[in-house]
């Protein structure tokens, strides 16, 4: 009883601070298009699920440091225009506020991250599933915008979150789903990109991070534009791992290089993430009609 006070109390908390952090990106105007959970009003999407909007999209997000160029709030901002463009391009989906704190360690060296354990996120994943049942929605898909909680096998929070509710909620006719596609794949397909083109590799805070930013960044306060030149830190061997060992290496919390990064690039990763996020979603959950 009290582990259940106390996951609904960090899930209320939690939820509140997305719906504090989240930015308008809705223009003033016509309503009915709204597909973001937080902008629309209780009758709106009382009408949204009559009308076939159906499916609910949860996306986490997260806060870390990525290097002195970007926002520490980065994966929270990439999160909200990326949930949203697949909501839109699903055409069934509402996109769900976006969670803010994922698995991570906070550090006093490079104070950006906050973050949850591998049991909070599971706890409130499992409420956030339920109350999104609850709402009315009858599919529920989770995804993540960062890799805390993505593990492999039984470390895969996500995974075990969705079979564990499909399980409960199947035999009533609603379904929950873990989209993979969106994060690795994603990212391996985008990486795979600049590789061919020249481009140097990156783990952290490099051009996938930066340039995806910059994309999204409409008035300048994603990214540090003044400081792309230092945006180069500990470089990725051969062999896919940082080399901190490696003539030049900068401890900044990047690993990787960013400074070519730019928002025509960021637009090539955006749009990656979201036609394999849309496609294994409709392996799901295919459209009507």
């Amino acid at each position: 009883m009290v582990r259940k006070v106390l996951v609904a109390g960090l899930a209320s908390a939690v939820f509140a601070m997305a719906a504090l952090t989240a930015a308008p990106s809705m223009a003033a105007g016509s309503h009915s298009d709204l597909v973001e959970f937080e902008l629309m009003t209780w009758p709106e999407v009382r009408d949204a699920l009559a009308a076939g909007k159906t499916t609910a999209l949860i996306y986490t997000g997260g806060v870390e440091e990525r290097g002195p160029q970007n926002a520490n709030g980065g994966h929270n901002l990439m999160a909200r225009g990326t949930v949203k463009a697949i909501a839109i391009r699903l055409g069934n989906a509402i996109a769900m506020p976006v969670l803010p704190l994922t698995p991570n360690n906070a550090s006093a060296e490079f104070p950006g991250t906050i973050g949850l354990t591998n049991e909070l996120l599971e706890a409130v994943l499992e409420r956030f599933v339920e109350q999104s049942v609850t709402t009315g929605f009858k599919n529920v898909v989770i995804m993540g915008d960062h890799g805390g909680g993505q593990g492999p096998g039984e470390q895969n929070v996500y995974a075990r979150v969705a079979k564990k509710m499909d399980g409960e909620y199947g035999p009533k006719g609603i379904h929950v789903f873990y989209c993979d596609q969106v994060y690795t794949p994603a990212n391996d397909a985008f990486n795979k990109t600049l590789e061919e083109r020249g481009y140097p590799k990156s783990l952290h805070g490099g051009i996938p991070d930066t340039a995806l930013m910059m994309y999204l960044d409409k008035d300048g306060t994603y990214v540090r534009k003044d400081k792309l030149s230092e945006a180069v830190g500990i470089p990725v061997g051969p062999d896919g791992k940082p080399d901190a060992a490696a003539p030049g290496a900068v401890k900044n919390g990047i690993i990787g290089d960013g400074r070519r990064s730019s928002a025509k690039l960021g637009k090539e990763a955006f749009d990656i993430k979201v036609d394999y996020a849309v496609k294994q979603i409709r392996t799901f959950i295919p459209p009507k009609g």
